[in-house]
């Protein structure tokens, strides 16, 4: 690890994380807010990618740049992560999270304050994410948004594992994080609809939290539908084992082993 230790470590997933949300809700809030004039779906897809790819590139040295609590317990399960790490590491992605929504929060005030004053779940998607609507005018099931969220975070999981084992034959470790980028373009492309593509419990938890301090009161308990503010959290998690177990049973035992001891996955990799 880099000189830092452990605070430099959750230095890194703090600030990379804050990159990510940056990117990915000020995108949305472009979206939303400009009524399609600035953007549309496409541009979120690629903006969160990009997003994800810029907040490799800044944690990736110190801390691995998980960014993702979903990704640090995978880690922790099947690569070897330190368990005593999981908690900090997870509360460093929370708060970089928190706060990247909070400057995306006053950075489009001026615009939230006149296209939806009562800061009401018109423009809460700015923010976090719901269960999609479907053209009948009915929302997406609960069931089948924690499947989309569980099925979501284990491609992701399982094509990181993919993208980062040396075993593998993955891509360098300088242009991995394009490659990481990308997934979630596709991700986004193929498995938006349903529930937004959370795929991390911290990037929808703090950017929630952060709208619920600054005027949006029923972004944990809906005044009409579900309560659904645990389903990104608990999802992701389980569909991050899933995606861990299912590379490691299908992919990483077959391997040959390696002449050269490589970094643990999501260990600080001194060459990105």
């Amino acid at each position: 690890m880099g000189k830092g230790g452990l605070i430099g470590e959750l230095s890194a997933e703090f600030a990379g994380t804050m990159v990510l949300i940056l990117f990915g809700c000020g995108v949305v809030a472009q979206v939303v807010l400009a009524e399609g004039a600035s953007g549309d779906y496409q541009s979120i897809n690629w903006a969160w990618g990009i997003g994800v790819t810029l907040g490799v590139y800044t944690a990736a040295r110190l801390s691995g740049a998980h960014l993702n609590p979903a990704v640090t317990v995978a880690l922790a399960a099947f690569k070897g992560f330190s368990w005593a790490k999981v908690g900090p590491y997870c509360l460093a992605q929370l708060a970089g999270a928190f706060v990247a929504a909070l400057i995306v929060r006053a950075v489009y005030a001026d615009f939230i304050g006149a296209v939806d004053p009562d800061t009401t779940a018109a423009t809460q998607g700015v923010f976090f994410t719901a269960p999609g609507l479907m053209p009948d005018g009915n929302t997406v099931s609960i069931t089948t948004a924690f499947v989309d969220q569980v099925v979501g975070t284990a491609i992701l999981v399982f094509v990181i594992f993919a993208l980062t084992t040396a075993w593998n034959n993955p891509p360098l470790a300088n242009i991995g994080p394009w490659f990481v980028g990308l997934l979630v373009v596709g991700i986004g492309m193929a498995f938006g609809a349903n529930a937004g593509y959370a795929i991390n419990p911290a990037r929808d938890l703090g950017p929630r939290i952060a709208a619920f301090l600054t005027g949006y009161g029923d972004a944990f308990v809906p005044a009409e539908g579900p309560v659904y503010f645990w389903l990104p959290i608990v999802a992701p998690l389980i569909g991050g084992l899933v995606g861990g177990a299912l590379f490691k049973f299908l992919i990483e035992i077959h391997l040959t082993d390696p002449e050269v001891e490589e970094p643990a996955v999501g260990e600080a990799r001194p060459n990105v």
